[in-house]
């Protein structure tokens, strides 16, 4: 009975032998296997004060070093293996060994925090397994100090007008008129970083807005003026005007000019100025328009006839004409409740004068 028990010693031996063999194997085995990063998270977009969280998973890795990285222009190291390194309240990281998941949260997300994420690990100084994520961080838009703020041009030059915002989702640039007036693109409005006037016209002065919207909170405005230099345009509101002997009249011209032009009143060539007979007065309502307006003061006979008014600046000149002819009744205004300088002769005429047509108006009824 010895032998027997002898053999099945011997088996019983081998047998461990061989399965202590094979698992020292498999361990080398695993050892032997390169590291690989088996999931990431995928790029993740937040808002400002949220959370986020990335998951790490790691095949064959137990003995390297497993990384979290922020992987900007500037490395900043996170964290290693299950161990924080950065010292912020807001980043935590957990370890989950059932799955090999190494897991990063940042909570409170600032702007800063965009960027890309690199989990990473380390076999060597020169070999290394890395898989990224990126973090984007909505941001309302914000109008870029290179935008344009104002433009001067002269008339029927082009004009550029440029506006950029940063933010995200990358904003849209759309450009409006003040008052909701039509572009010179022929529209209400128009989108994109540029616009463009080829011919710029005196009309296409003004506020233009443009406004850059993404989405997050309000967007961003910016008012861009345009001014237009152009030469004098003038108008008369009434060219022709008739008043009573002694009585004063106002004559007056609206110019339309850009930069501000000079203006002066002549009369048979002869530039006039203020004193006892004259009253020259200029009332500029915006940049671009002025009212200027000639008072003849007790008109005499050798004050009727024809009066220009010019305008210059230096990108041209224009003048209009304003008729004064005699009337015999005076005309208010400016007339109304003057006082009458004349003498006592020239009273009586024209009591008489005025008489006699309020008595032939009454017969030819």
């Amino acid at each position: 009975m010895w032998r027997p028990k002898m053999v099945n010693n011997v088996g019983s031996t081998l047998a461990g032998s061989l399965l202590l063999g094979l698992a020292l194997l498999a361990t080398q085995a695993e050892a032997q296997r390169t590291p690989t990063i088996s999931y990431i998270t995928q790029e993740q977009i937040k808002d400002i004060g949220g959370t986020v969280e990335f998951d790490c998973s790691v095949q064959y890795a137990k003995e390297y070093n497993v990384l979290f990285l922020k992987t900007d222009s500037d490395p900043v190291f996170l964290s290693t293996g299950s161990t924080l390194v950065i010292k912020d309240s807001r980043f935590s990281l957990r370890y989950d060994p059932s799955s090999s998941t190494y897991k990063l949260q940042i909570k409170d997300i600032q702007e800063t925090d965009a960027g890309t994420y690199t989990c990473q690990v380390v076999i060597s100084t020169v070999h290394k397994v890395s898989a990224e994520v990126k973090l984007s961080v909505r941001r309302p838009p914000v109008i870029s100090d290179n935008s344009t703020q104002s433009i001067v041009a002269s008339e029927g030059s082009e004009v550029q007008m440029e506006c950029f915002a940063s933010g995200y989702p990358t904003p849209t640039i759309t450009w409006r008129r003040e008052n909701n007036a039509i572009l010179p693109t022929d529209s209400a409005t128009y989108v994109g970083n540029i616009l463009r006037i080829k011919s710029v016209k005196k009309e296409d002065r003004g506020t233009y807005y443009c406004v850059a919207d993404n989405g997050v909170s309000r967007g961003d405005r910016r008012n861009i003026n345009i001014e237009v230099e152009f030469s004098p345009v003038i108008t008369v509101p009434r060219p022709r005007l008739g008043q009573a002997l002694q009585y004063d009249m106002d004559l007056e011209c609206h110019i339309e000019a850009y930069p501000p032009p000079a203006i002066v009143w002549t009369k048979d060539d002869i530039q006039l100025a203020n004193n006892q007979h004259y009253s020259i007065s200029h009332f500029a309502t915006a940049d671009e328009y002025t009212d200027s307006t000639l008072r003849v003061i007790t008109i005499e006979k050798r004050q009727y006839g024809d009066y220009v008014c010019k305008a210059t600046n230096r990108f041209g000149e224009a003048e209009a004409r304003v008729n004064l002819f005699e009337t015999i009744i005076p005309v208010c205004p400016p007339a109304c409740g003057q006082a009458y300088f004349a003498g006592a002769e020239d009273v009586a005429a024209t009591s008489f004068a005025l008489v006699g047509i309020l008595l032939a108006l009454l017969f030819t009824r």
